[in-house]
């Protein structure tokens, strides 16, 4: 694995080895490259009792930790994940919350391990920096009125052809 110069790190109470294993699955060019037992004691627990997994999705590097409850995930970080189109968009969208995630408003959620995720069209971008900013407000209010985002309907937004 490339070292990069900057790795996003997540603490895990206890299920970093299974989040990442998860989302490895579920998004291509991924995979868990090394799981390490800390071997020594730490304020987390006894030597082996401390995990970090290195794993890799989208060919960007991560490395997660299995230490024991001390933040918890919150919205103050998230992760976006730009989809090409609609089918893409609801295949990122189901697995990232099934076995108990929960849906949020304008295309976010947070996976059954409580991270955050924006599920976005590529397109969005596009439509919200629109020199015409009628047309990019139009997105906008229509995507404020969405839980997972629908990309015909922000599109017919876009365009005016919705109310």
């Amino acid at each position: 694995m490339t070292m990069q110069k900057i790795t996003p790190f997540l603490w895990y109470a206890e299920e970093a080895e299974e989040a990442a294993a998860f989302y490895a699955a579920t998004f291509p060019n991924s995979r868990v490259v090394r799981v390490t037992a800390l071997p020594s004691e730490s304020p987390s627990g006894p030597p082996g009792s401390v995990k970090v997994v290195e794993f890799v999705l989208f060919g960007q590097a991560f490395i997660a930790m299995s230490a024991g409850p001390l933040d918890p995930f919150n919205h103050a970080v998230s992760f976006v994940v730009h989809c090409d189109d609609q089918a893409e968009l609801d295949r990122y969208w189901n697995a990232l919350l099934a076995n108990g995630g929960s849906a949020e408003q304008c295309g976010w959620l947070k996976d059954r391990f409580g991270l955050s995720w924006q599920i976005v069209p590529t397109v969005l971008g596009e439509m919200m920096a629109d020199p015409d900013r009628a047309k990019a407000r139009r997105a906008a209010d229509a995507m404020l009125k969405m839980v997972k985002l629908d990309i015909a309907v922000l599109k017919a937004a876009h365009a005016g052809a919705m109310a």
